[in-house]
């Protein structure tokens, strides 16, 4: 793992922007088994890790720490497996096999034939940014986003 930067946020806070979500998995799962001196609390997203210390002085220390840790990869299988029961009938069905090349049938058979992993929350509390085991679905963002989605 390579760091590419590490700035405060605030007087005893870290932000470590990463180069992928990978390091960002790497180092979450390292700090989460071998916290800091004086680390409160750690939160992971898409590039970055967030680090919040208990004083400015750890918060430096930790700064030190990190530019100079070695990673590798995260650890596989650190969760519980959750079962979600899905109906496959909503109005992307049929765009998301359009960009993919591939029919509704491939695309149910494609998203449920792999595990996914909850990498970080999102923007609200219960919502989780997802990643699968391979890039067969991987689509562009919607051209213009949703005002509001159906319960």
């Amino acid at each position: 793992m390579s760091v590419k930067a590490v700035h405060f946020a605030g007087p005893r806070a870290l932000l470590v922007d990463l180069p992928d979500l990978d390091s960002v998995l790497a180092l979450h799962a390292h700090l989460l088994s071998n916290p800091l001196p004086g680390q409160l609390d750690v939160l992971a997203a898409a590039a970055t890790v967030l680090i919040q210390c208990d004083t400015r002085a750890h918060a430096l220390a930790a700064r030190t720490a990190v530019e100079r840790l070695e990673l590798g990869q995260a650890p596989a299988g650190t969760g519980e497996t959750v079962d979600i029961p899905v109906i496959y009938d909503g109005e992307d069905l049929a765009e998301v096999a359009r960009l993919t090349g591939l029919s509704p049938e491939a695309v149910v058979n494609a998203h449920t034939g792999q595990v996914w992993t909850a990498a970080f929350g999102g923007f609200a509390p219960g919502f989780a940014y997802l990643t699968g085991e391979n890039h067969l679905l991987d689509v562009p963002r919607r051209a213009t986003p949703r005002t509001a989605v159906p319960a």
